[in-house]
């Protein structure tokens, strides 16, 4: 096998190690507020909605560290480390405490940042110019993947459920932990790959940063507070913060509360995580094949994203009882305002991780076009502000009935769609148009 052969193997290889991965943990998230209020015990507070608040808070401050902790480890043993705090976490479950529960979460999102900032390491040193969006879309797709292996197992598991038992709990939770560490042990057949020639001018560098610490520090906050674009981008990407929030978590829950589904509430949750992940595939092979070719600009694609993602929240509204995300565990009898539909609830899901892509997709893309010169701190930017926005949004979901929920994510979907809409207007005026089309 050539060097190309052996750098695209460890493309395939890093795919599917996150795919088990993920497989388990993004199954562990959708579920686990559900599953805590199936415990039949005294000794456990906890809430699914705190922990994750708590995951996404350390995840974004811990930007600042994962880049040195790679740097010394290298991103092979930084991605097994952090990989075992995730089986860790989902392995709590199994004989859950509250102080272990709230533990995990803080050890979760130090584990997260290193994990993300490893993989993007390895992702670019088996990349070059020529192959790093093949790659990156490789990677992606098998990623996404989780969201149907997972979401299935759960839907199989529960199906005719209307309680989860103690039995119920473990038996899964056993199996998604065992799920997990087969991703960490795969990241061991990665291996390094051949450097290419230095005068080749298809050389992507690594992406971990050769300056001291403090100067990506201080560039990230240069980006955040100085450039109008990163200003105007902040309000987008927190609302694909929030977003990540409601149907990561908040519209699984709600979906296994609704009594009126029957005893296929509960496995329900499996099938709208398969469904989110659908629209997610579906939608960055769209639009991403899209980005290349229109010449409209990123503006129309997040624009259907608004649409798509203001129908999916009028059809909750209506489909789904208030006060379904609170609802204890045996659920809500709360009607909602019309006869509530699986077809409709399961169709949301769709529209959710469909509208979500069109977001994605194009925040990527404007953002790695507008500061190509400066990216790793850009990034690091994206993913700090949409992590606090993730966190704050899982705090609030103990507390605010759905209608309110639905009125945040309106609101700061329309204020974010249009300070990108200005942010991509300014994009295209600072570059020639030749080189605005072929982004």
């Amino acid at each position: 096998m050539g060097p190309e052969g052996k750098r695209l193997l460890n493309i395939i290889i890093l795919g599917f190690g996150f795919m088990f991965m993920f497989t388990a943990f993004q199954t562990c998230g959708n579920i686990e507020q559900t599953v805590i209020k199936s415990f039949n015990s005294t000794e456990f507070h906890g809430s699914g909605y705190t922990s994750m608040a708590i995951i996404y808070g350390v995840f974004s401050a811990s930007n600042l560290i994962a880049p040195s902790v790679v740097t010394l480890i290298g991103p092979q043993f930084s991605m097994f480390f952090s990989g075992l705090l995730y089986s860790g976490y989902i392995a709590m479950f199994i004989y859950p405490y509250t102080w272990t529960f709230y533990t995990a979460s803080v050890l979760v999102g130090i584990g997260a940042a290193v994990l993300w900032t490893a993989q993007g390491n390895v992702l670019a040193i088996n990349s070059s110019d020529r192959t790093i969006g093949r790659n990156s879309g490789i990677f992606w797709a098998l990623l996404q993947f989780s969201l149907f292996f997972g979401n299935l197992y759960i839907y199989c598991a529960w199906h005719g459920h209307d309680h989860i038992t103690d039995k119920d709990r473990r038996t899964v939770f056993i199996s998604l932990t065992v799920i997990s560490l087969v991703g960490c042990f795969l990241f061991f057949l990665i291996r390094k790959p051949e450097p290419p020639p230095a005068s080749s001018s298809e050389v992507t560098e690594s992406l971990l940063p050769t300056e001291p610490m403090i100067y990506t520090f201080c560039s990230s906050f240069y980006i955040m507070f100085t450039t109008r674009e990163m200003l105007l981008l902040s309000v987008s990407i927190a609302y694909t913060g929030l977003e990540l929030t409601f149907y990561s978590g908040v519209y699984g829950t709600s979906i296994g509360a609704m009594t009126r589904f029957g005893k296929d509430a509960k496995s329900l949750i499996g099938i709208s995580g398969i469904c989110i992940g659908v629209g997610e595939i579906l939608g960055g092979g769209v639009f991403g094949l899209l980005n290349k070719s229109s010449r409209f600009g990123r503006n129309p694609v997040v624009l259907l994203g608004l649409i798509i993602h203001y129908l999916a929240f009028f059809l909750i509204f209506l489909n789904i009882a208030n006060d379904a995300p609170l609802a204890p565990e045996a659920g809500t009898d709360l009607q909602a305002f019309i006869t509530p539909s699986i077809g409709v609830a399961l169709f949301c899901s769709f529209l959710l991780g469909l509208g979500d892509s069109c977001f994605n997709t194009q925040l990527l893309s404007i953002i790695g076009f507008t500061f190509r010169d400066n990216s790793a701190p850009a990034f690091a930017v994206f993913k700090f502000i949409q992590s606090i926005a993730a966190a704050l949004a899982f705090f609030y979901s103990n507390y605010l009935l759905l209608q309110w929920q639905l009125l945040i994510l309106v609101l700061l979907g329309f204020l974010g769609s249009t300070t990108f809409f200005m942010a991509e207007w300014a994009a295209e005026a600072s570059r020639p148009q030749s080189d605005y089309d072929s982004i």
